[in-house]
Order: structure tokens, then sequence, then C-alpha cells
């Protein structure tokens, strides 16, 4: 996010900023091209390297950001000229989305693109290209106005916001929760009376943590993650986290695939190095199934697959688990050959995980 939208010296809402924003950035590009032309220069445009070469683990940022490294997509180029009005139609199709306050989802633009008269191949091809003018531009898809097509995850608890023209409080919408959407900086938080946010990767655990009240018990906000949390729930965590000043803790199933799931969340993907600084919550905390707890709570457990260890091998290279903690779970889980869902702790009864596990956890960690 900019300097420009963080500051906010004109007290405009979340919304408000970030399509502005986005909609200059558009513009900008545009002028630019225009400006090439009018000097009879050939037009071209910088793109930021989004190769592996240019993924780099930022130590200070707790994240993967890209490096410095960038091309050049021009029309003087016979092989870059299709790219490049790829880029120019699909700017200008999300421009009048921004524009007009309207969203896509990624399948509806390669249809749409069909009548632009260099249509799209395939939609990987047309997801491709709106990440470059992601990277490009500097923003988000999403602030685009290119949605995804899943849903985002739940939440339940004390939490008010403002979703359209709707006053949604997320501990009276339902046994779900409330839903969150891909448009979520598109919603202010108006009002909030928790003390955390404890994330779950399963909806099974989810509503488990609802029926128990933990949200009453322990003052949290619940979010059920879905399994590998969408782009818009990381956005969610990381603007409740910084706006509202909520500590975040991620409970996941103790397994390399758990662990991964939380460490995207706390410290982002290499795949995302483009827009971790959105969706990247650095002081979240893991608050999941560890080796120790299988060992401490005598879980049920299933045995490590090859696959499993392989992983578990690959995170320990990981920069991302390179901590103490991580390091000596990974080793202690390898050497036990043991892996345990969050669900195992009904073997002392449903209960258990709320009554007896998570306030056991939450002290250690507090």
């Amino acid at each position: 996010m900019s300097d420009e939208i963080k500051q906010n010296p004109e007290g405009k809402s979340h919304k408000e900023l970030r399509k502005e924003y986005t909609f200059n950035k558009l513009k900008g590009l545009g002028q630019e091209i225009i400006e090439e032309i009018e000097k009879q220069k050939v037009p071209s445009i910088k793109v930021p390297s989004r190769g592996t070469s240019n993924i780099v683990y930022d130590e200070a940022k707790r994240y993967y950001v890209l490096g410095d490294r960038y091309g050049r997509r021009s029309l003087g180029n016979v092989k870059q000229i299709k790219k490049l009005g790829q880029m120019v139609y699909v700017a200008n199709f999300c421009k009048d989305l921004v524009q007009r306050e309207k969203t896509a989802t990624i399948r509806e633009m390669y249809y749409v693109s069909e009548g632009w008269g260099i249509s799209f191949k395939t939609q990987q091809e047309s997801n491709i290209v709106g990440e470059d003018l992601e990277v490009t531009l500097g923003t988000t898809r999403e602030d685009l106005g290119l949605m995804p097509e899943e849903d985002g995850a739940s939440v339940y608890g004390d939490l008010t916001l403002k979703d359209g023209d709707v006053e949604i409080n997320a501990l009276k919408a339902g046994k779900s929760g409330y839903t969150i959407s891909p448009t979520i900086d598109q919603v202010d938080f108006l009002d909030c009376n928790v003390d955390r946010v404890i994330a779950v990767e399963t909806m099974g655990m989810f509503h488990r943590m609802v029926q128990e009240k933990a949200y009453d018990r322990f003052n949290t906000l619940i979010v059920g993650l879905k399994g590998q949390a969408a782009r818009a729930t990381r956005r969610f965590i990381k603007r409740v986290n910084e706006e509202l000043h909520l500590p975040v803790y991620i409970c996941n199933d103790g397994d390399p695939w758990g662990f991964h799931i939380a460490q995207v969340i706390i410290s982002g993907s290499a795949k995302l190095a483009h827009v971790n600084h959105d969706l990247a919550t650095p002081d979240a905390k893991f608050m999941g199934v560890t080796a120790s707890d299988i060992i401490n709570y005598d879980l049920p457990t299933d045995n490590l697959k090859d696959v499993d260890v392989m992983r578990l091998k690959e995170l320990a290279k990981d920069p991302r688990y390179k901590s103490d903690f991580w390091q000596t779970e990974i080793k202690k889980m390898l050497k036990i050959g043991k892996k345990a869902e969050q669900q195992s702790f009904s073997k002392y009864g449903l209960e258990y995980v709320v009554d007896t596990y998570f306030p056991e956890k939450l002290e250690a960690m507090e």
C-alpha cells in the first residue's frame, strides 16, 4: 500500500482512498503511453520481473518481496506487441470497472476479452496479464475490480463493519458468521469489541468454536480459513491486525501443509511477492498443533508419508522457518514420524480443545 493511502490527509474512507489511488495509477499508465506517441517515441511499459531470481525474502519486513529487476514491453518489438496490447486492453477494462465501482471475476474478463480482437488463448494467459498489471501499477487485482471465483472465509465475533450500504455485526450474522468479501478493501470497520483474532484451518473447528462460545470466552474474532487462505482472507487478517491493533493467532493441523498455510498468512508467499505488503501479517503467531503438542497431549496421529517428510525438509531450508521454534518443531516431527489434525483433541471430548487446549496455548503465548 502506498504512503498516500496510509497518510490519508483528507480523512477519506478506506474505500475512497483505494479507488482514487488505483484510478490514478491506471490513468497515469495510459497518459504515459500517449505522451510517448506525441513525442514520436515507441511506447513501452516497464514491468518488474516476477521470476524466481527476482523474489527475495526481506529480513526486515519478514516477507517475500520483488527485487529491482524489470523488463520493458515495447511496440518496437514484434514479439511483444500482442502482450502489450493485451495489457492496455485489460488496463482500460479495469479503469472502467474502478470508475463505475463495478467488479468482474477473472473468468468474466477472459470471456469479455473475446470481443477485443486480441483474445487470450486460455484463461491462464489472461490471469498472467492481470498479474502483470498488478505488479506494474503496484496495486492489487481486487483494487482493479478483478475478483476470484472462490468465496472468502467466515468471521464470527463482535465486529461491526459497513459493507456497501449495509452495516453488519459478525456476531449477529448467523452461526456461519460474516463471509469475507473479495472486495474487503471497500469495507469499513465501524466498531470492534474483541481482544484478539484466532484463525483456524478448518470450518469444522470454526463451528466447534462457535458452538462452545469461544468468541465470548476468549473475547475473540473467530476466522475459519477454509484451508489455504484466500487473498481476501489474508487481507482481512492484515487489516484487523494493523487497523484495529488485534493480535492474531493461527491454529492449523500439525503437519507440513498446516504449517505452510499458517506461514503464508504470516510471511506471505513467493508467488505473490508483489502484493505481500498488502497480504502478509508478520506479527501473527502460530498457535497450531506442533510435534511437541502431539507428544505432550498424547494425540491420535497418522504416520508421516514420504511426501510429508520431503516437505518438512524443504520447510527447514525456507527462510520463513529459520527461527529456533520452527527448526525445533520440524526436527521433532521428523524424529517422531507422526502428524495430527486439530480434531484429534476430540479424543478427550468435543469441548476439550476449547476448554483446555486453547486456554493453555494462549496463556503460554501471551
